[in-house]
């Protein structure tokens, strides 16, 4: 299984690793704002995540960790 896990307060909310993910799996989550006030991006299924990391080594701030098992 694979864990993709986001530091939301560090996310500045540019969207590249929403662009980047093969799969479609990322989003912005319009509903929060985080503490820069930015809306922060988070993964709508983590079960269908491929842990290909194309939206970590797009994340210019380096808030996403991709774990494999």
């Amino acid at each position: 299984m694979t864990k993709l896990t986001f530091k939301t307060d560090l996310c500045k909310g540019c969207g590249l690793c929403v662009l980047a993910c093969p799969k479609k799996l990322l989003a912005l989550d319009e509903k929060v704002v985080n503490a820069k006030g930015y809306h922060p991006a988070g993964i709508t299924d983590q079960s269908a995540c491929i842990a290909c990391a194309m939206c970590a080594m797009m994340c210019p701030d380096v808030v996403i960790k991709v774990e494999k098992d």
